[in-house]
């Protein structure tokens, strides 16, 4: 490496990585006209490695740091980089099979990010097509080197990426997505797709062939020394898990509470799951999938409009955000995807509409505040603003999923504070998935540790947590239909960590924020302070809450 201070040495790890994953090339927006696809194979894997202790050494030799902004980078890259060799020391990437953000997703998901506008767009686009049955063997190829040493995805999580894979394959999605491009490259585009579908329908086969044969008997527990390596690499922190999982139950009875108060307003005398159900039927709902799309884009442009100078100063590129429809085959809960570090590519917000047409708003208008405005849109799109006085690493692949989800909770909750939460049933959405997210903390961490739930507690009690027990729990504590709940049950179980990332990250934006306002006391500017917080970059949670209390 040539750079010498931190944030030089991220800024050329973040390059290096573009070189090694055309995958964050294409989502940074820094390698246009690129048409490879990764190599997931082991051999690939031993190449972010070595970058990656290239660039460890690389800071090592820069010492330590006076300046707060290269210290700040410093800390991040060094621990998100001892994060990831953690995870890889430890072969998690040859038995990455999850619902969520595993190679196969990463695939497909490339070319919904890449540019469509003209006919050279689309000639790459054919080429990056071709190069998907290569990249799906290498995929495959690390999988058969995790088989080889005795490691393997749990067959719950091998059987739902299949029934994903069946959808990919019965709706064509190569094929319809490749018929959008221009007549002159029909032909190549049509075969480029077919050969696509073909390494998905194989890749599919082997899962639910020779893979999942081998798999059998693999828990779905990661035991305690595989999530905890888990959990530091979503947050950033070693965590106190005893902690976090008593804190968890404490926070699921405190919403419990305030859910079942404002059950009874939206219906005198119903419990949760009866106003719920009442909402569902007779609640206000949209129809046609293009429909709800116009409503939630509706819903952020309003919020950015109100927003910005009240509660925010927001930049002109910030203020364009895009609603769209996740492809089928994608994971039931919504979610965003971040703008190119251009913005020639928007911040976009994605909803998977599992087959249905009608939409009730109740259990929407939050989720939106959270997926998009001021909820991530708000922070990662300001981060790519921000990211030539930060460094792109700290804006982009260093995100650590406490400090987004943290503020995406954050978000929801000040929406609430400011009074935006009053069409009916709202509140009652907004309490439904807080309480999800408290049950996330307890079951993630009870069904991968195997603990025991606590004999004070009305659910199951002294019994041993297991995935049967988690989806019991999680269905009968949120208003999330059985399909979802399904859904929801495997993405925990196939990341583990990840789930927990959302309230204790929440749990230090909270805490940074109360800090702050009894040090500042009168002088505490709410609207400056979120700016602030903002444009810090991302943040573990070693520093989340120092951080956000010094501003």
């Amino acid at each position: 490496m040539t750079a010498t201070t931190p944030r030089e040495i991220a800024d050329e790890y973040v390059e290096h990585i573009a070189d090694l994953n055309p995958i964050t090339g294409t989502a940074l927006g820094i390698r246009p006209g690129d048409d490879r696809l990764p190599d997931f194979s082991p051999h690939g894997q031993a190449a972010l490695d070595e970058l990656a202790r290239t660039t460890l050494a690389a800071l090592d030799t820069a010492g330590e740091q006076s300046d707060p902004l290269e210290h700040r980078c410093a800390r991040l890259l060094r621990n998100r980089l001892d994060s990831a060799l953690a995870l890889s020391d430890a072969g998690e990437h040859l038995r990455s099979v999850s619902t969520i953000g595993s190679p196969l997703h990463g695939i497909r998901g490339t070319f919904l990010m890449m540019p469509a506008a003209t006919d050279d767009d689309w000639a790459v686009i054919a080429r990056r097509l071709d190069a998907v049955p290569a990249s799906v063997h290498s995929y495959q190829e690390a999988l058969e080197a995790g088989l080889a040493q005795g490691l393997s995805a749990a067959p719950r999580q091998i059987e739902a990426v299949a029934e994903q894979l069946d959808e990919w394959v019965s709706t064509a999605w190569f094929t319809e997505f490749a018929g959008r491009g221009p007549d002159a490259l029909r032909a190549d585009l049509e075969r480029a797709a077919g050969t696509a579908t073909e390494a998905v329908t194989a890749v599919r086969e082997y899962l639910r062939g020779d893979y999942q044969s081998a798999a059998a008997g693999t828990p779905d527990a990661v035991g305690a020394e595989r999530y905890a390596r888990f959990a530091r690499y979503w947050t950033g922190a070693d965590l106190d898990l005893a902690e976090a999982y008593d804190w968890g139950w404490q926070e699921f009875f405190r919403l419990d509470g305030e859910l079942r108060r404002e059950a009874d307003v939206v219906r005198p005398g119903s419990t949760p799951a009866q106003a719920m159900a009442h909402l569902d039927r007779e609640g206000e709902a949209v129809d046609g999938v293009e429909a709800i799309r116009e409503r939630l884009q509706l819903m952020m442009d309003t919020a950015i409009a109100e927003l910005d100078s009240t509660h925010f100063d927001l930049a002109e590129p910030v203020r364009r955000v895009e609603a769209m429809i996740a492809p089928p085959g994608s994971a039931a809960a919504p979610y965003y995807t971040r703008p190119s570090l251009d913005f020639a590519r928007p911040g976009r917000t994605w909803l998977p509409t599992l087959g249905r047409t009608r939409f009730p708003l109740w259990n929407l208008i939050s989720t939106w505040y959270h997926e998009g405005v001021p909820g991530h849109h708000l922070q990662l799109a300001q981060w790519v603003h921000v990211a030539p006085q930060l460094s792109r690493f700290q804006t982009s692949l260093g995100s650590t999923a406490a400090d987004t989800e943290g503020w995406a909770l954050y978000a929801e909750r000040l929406m609430d504070e400011l009074g935006y939460l009053t069409a009916p049933g709202a509140r009652l959405g907004y309490l439904d998935v807080q309480q999800l997210r408290a049950v996330r903390v307890v079951i993630d961490i009870g069904m991968h540790l195997e603990l025991d739930i606590p004999s004070g507690q009305p659910f199951h009690p002294g019994e041993r947590w297991t995935p049967e027990l988690g989806r019991e729990f999680l269905g009968a504590n949120s208003g999330m239909d059985t399909a979802f709940a399904d859904s929801e049950l495997v993405r925990y179980l196939g990341i583990p960590g990840q789930a927990i990332s959302y309230k204790l990250g929440e749990r230090a934006w909270l805490a940074g924020r109360a800090a702050a306002e009894r040090r500042r006391g009168s002088s505490f500017d709410l609207k400056a302070w979120h700016m602030a917080a903002l444009s810090m970059g991302s943040l573990g949670l070693d520093d989340l809450t120092a951080e956000l209390a010094a501003l």
